[in-house]
């Protein structure tokens, strides 16, 4: 198992502050493994709020009280990881009363979905929680899950590293990831028709049987056209008016729907950028994937990034899941497209600094001006800009050209 140390990290310095971490993601993006492979000091219990019997404990104070200081410690000093915990009735409330109890306790948790949780822990345990999404591989963990070696020579690249057979082999990982996205089980196999497997697996297991709970019977059918209607449109801005009609669902409907499909981390919704001197085109959002091997089992097509037409609009969300993956905490991700015909696929505010992103999947042969993007980047006073693209890494007057597995060093 190869270890994800960006969200220990993340944990144990959650563990510093407060009491309660909760690990929050779609399913199979390794939470569990997550917490199995948190490493701590004294005793550990390890939960599933899936089992019924593990979820009665939880419904009365003194008995979870017991059986805690029976299977964890007589004090109650120790770490409690509790997987699944959105399936426990009243769980944020009983999370309180311990903690609040015994300070010395430390909870991790995990839930699939934010839509049964969030708004309980924020409610129930303000200043006592931090909250940690996982997201599926990032390019550079898939790499690490793929070939070690070529891992560590992936880490002394930089905008200096020129295109050559050392690049050659980071690229093709890049491509096969744009293909089959960074989910964990899939990422671990060998051959691209097991990849494919585990994927429908996930699609049709997870997926499909988590969001129809939330369904009515009567739609799903329009559902599953408006589940491919957004993967079709990837990285385009959404009409819900012209998905209402090809759907068959109403205008609120297909809001709901889209709505849930963010909440459970299968799609991610990017709002326009407002510049100062500019006025975006529509208030319309653009749709991503929260994984790319999900959303291509969805429209069916596994062929290779160099004969398929959505191409570009793979690069694009993949470049949005990097960039989104470096957001700190308050930091905000936009797109701009203005009435007088200027796009920007990124900006991207770190709260300290705004960085505008453009993605272009083509070989450069030398560097091209944008006109338009410099021209909002000068209007905006930002100062660093980057074109992502497939072979070129150059700085020119003040834009970086960087080759796409490169995108993880904007900064």
């Amino acid at each position: 198992m190869v270890i994800r140390t960006k969200y220990l990290k993340i944990i144990e310095d959650g563990f510093r502050v407060v009491s309660i971490v909760v690990l929050i993601g779609a399913r199979q993006v390794g939470k569990t493994s997550l917490m199995q492979a948190v490493e701590v000091k004294g005793k550990k219990l390890f939960l599933n709020g899936q089992d019924a019997e593990i979820a009665e404990l939880f419904q009365k104070f003194s008995t979870i009280e017991q059986y805690l200081k029976t299977y964890l410690s007589k004090n109650l000093k120790g770490h409690l990881m509790l997987d699944e915990f959105q399936y426990i009735h009243g769980i944020s409330t009983m999370l309180k009363l311990l903690t609040d109890k015994y300070p010395a306790l430390k909870i991790l948790c995990s839930g699939s979905s934010s839509l049964d949780i969030l708004q309980q822990v924020e409610e129930s345990l303000a200043g006592r929680v931090r909250v940690v999404e996982v997201s599926s591989l990032s390019f550079e963990e898939y790499l690490l899950f793929k070939d070690e070696k070529l891992y560590q020579l992936y880490r002394g690249f930089d905008h200096t590293t020129e295109s050559s057979a050392l690049t050659v082999p980071v690229n093709h990982v890049l491509s096969e990831y744009l293909v089959y996205g960074g989910l964990p089980r899939a990422a671990l196999l060998p051959a691209s028709q097991e990849k494919i497997a585990v994927l429908d697996d996930i699609y049709t297991t997870y997926l499909l049987k988590d969001v129809r709970n939330y369904i009515a019977n009567e739609h799903v059918i329009g559902f599953n056209k408006l589940l491919r209607l957004l993967a079709v449109q990837t990285g385009n801005m959404l009409n819900i008016n012209g998905i209402s009609i090809e759907t068959g669902l109403s205008y609120k409907k297909c809001e709901e729907y889209i709505y849930l499909l963010e909440q459970m981390y299968i799609i991610k919704m990017i709002e326009p950028y407002i510049a100062n001197k500019r006025k975006s085109i529509s208030k319309m959002k653009k749709v991503f994937f929260c994984d790319l091997g999900l959303r291509n089992m969805i429209v069916k097509d596994f062929n290779d990034m160099d004969f398929r037409a959505d191409n570009g609009a793979l690069f694009e969300n993949y470049v949005m899941l990097e960039l989104w993956r470096s957001k700190p905490a308050g930091g905000t991700l936009h797109f701009l497209r203005t009435s007088d015909g200027v796009e920007v696929d990124f900006v991207l505010n770190r709260l300290t600094e705004t960085i505008a992103v453009e993605s272009k999947y083509k070989n450069m042969s030398k560097p091209v001006s944008l006109t338009g993007f410099n021209r909002f980047c000068d209007e905006e006073a930002i100062k660093k800009r980057y074109i992502v693209n497939k072979n070129l890494n150059t700085v020119h007057k003040g834009v970086h050209f960087i080759q796409g597995f490169l995108v993880k060093t904007i900064s």
